[in-house]
Parts: C-alpha cells; structure tokens; sequence
C-alpha cells in the first residue's frame, strides 16, 4: 500500500500500448452492463451471468478459505471483478480469485494479474472448452501461481488443482473427485474438503452431467 493507502495504478499515460480494438471497446461499456464482458485472445466476448449453484461454489470455496485470507492479510472476490492479463490486455472475471492486498490495478476498473495468487473456474455447461483449458493457458501464461478448477459438469463431477506454471502451462495437476479433500499447494497451502461443493439430486440448480474433459487440459512437461 502506498502511504495514503492507495493502491498503486497503471494509467495508459504511462507507456501508451499499441491499439486495441476489443480493449477499447470493452472499456466503452457502462458499468451497469448486465451481461459478462471478457477478452479472450484478443476477442471481446459477452457471456450471461454464472447460474444460482456456479454462484453458490464460488461462495462456499470463498467461504473456507476466510481463514487462509486472515493469516496472510489477502482478498478475495468472487466473479465480481476484472483481471487485466498482463501482457496481452486481456480481461476475465473469474469465479473466485485471492490477491494480495496490495494488488495493482489497470485504471479504476480492474486488478492486474500480477497481484493474483490463486484465480479459480467453476465450470459452466456453456463454456466448457474456456474454463477446461483456454483459461489454464492463459492463467499460467501470466504467471498465477494456483488455479484449481471445479467442474460439476463431468460426470462424477470433479475438482483439479493446477500449479506450478512454466512457459505458458501448469506443470502440476492433482484431481479429485468432488466430496474428497484435495491439497492446494504454497503459498496457499491448505487442505480443501470438497464435500463442500455437494449438492442434492434433486436440486433444481444442479447441473445435469457432461463429458469427460478435454484432451487439452494436461499437465506441462
């Protein structure tokens, strides 16, 4: 934190990037747009907001993890806040994401990946292939230490903790079916019980099963 305690920021004043057409579109929307606003490779994309049960994971993982936030004088935001992918510009608003309270920020409107230390996906029926694998490869590309991935759409519904990003990919890959306890690793280093992410069949927000998960999500060399 800087003296007045404020967070350090980067304006386009500084350094002015090269253009960039989805960014400059992106920042053209107003705050109170509903639907969710990301660049994806360089791709503005428009998705609706996470279901009633994506929501709940999010929470609950939020929720157990309180007390690694209180020890180590971190914050968390649960898909409620844009990262800025250094780099490349690009923007995503994952389901769950652990920064320093220090973090960086890209003008007022979004933190700057450098600041993550854990980012987090509960996957969606409709974006399978993003949060399986385009977002691994980017979240590792930048350089976030921890992405575990809740997938209640795979059939049994499963929890993969990534780490150790090298070169643009995870090197470190640890599942475990949902309702086992699954270790995610320094500097978050805590043993998650994942029984916290049941839900009952006859939840109405339950998502139906899916398949399995892509071939491209695989552990770096």
């Amino acid at each position: 934190m800087t003296a007045q305690g404020r967070l350090p920021r980067h304006t386009s004043q500084e350094n002015p990037p090269p253009p960039h057409p989805a960014r400059e579109l992106f920042e053209s929307l107003p705050s109170t747009f509903r639907l969710r606003a990301e660049i994806i490779d360089g791709n503005l994309l428009l998705r609706p907001s996470g279901t009633p049960q994506h929501a709940r994971i999010a929470r609950r993982l939020s929720r157990a993890l309180i007390p690694v936030e209180d020890a180590n004088g971190w914050e968390s935001f649960s898909g409620d806040v844009d990262i800025c992918i250094e780099g490349p510009r690009d923007t995503v608003i994952p389901g769950y994401c652990l920064v320093r309270a220090d973090a960086p920020l890209w003008g007022d409107r979004e933190i700057l990946s450098s600041g993550l230390i854990m980012v987090a996906e509960v996957v969606p029926p409709g974006s399978m292939e993003t949060d399986r694998a385009t977002e691994p490869r980017i979240y590792a590309g930048c350089g976030i230490p921890i992405m575990p991935i809740i997938d209640p759409v795979v059939s049994p519904p499963m929890v993969t903790v990534l780490s150790d990003p090298e070169d643009g990919a995870y090197r470190t890959m640890a599942h475990t079916e949902i309702g086992k306890p699954v270790r995610i690793p320094a500097p978050v280093d805590f043993d998650l019980d994942t029984s916290i992410f049941l839900w009952s069949p006859s939840d109405p927000c339950s998502p139906a099963p899916g398949p399995e998960p892509s071939a491209g999500l695989r552990a770096g060399p």
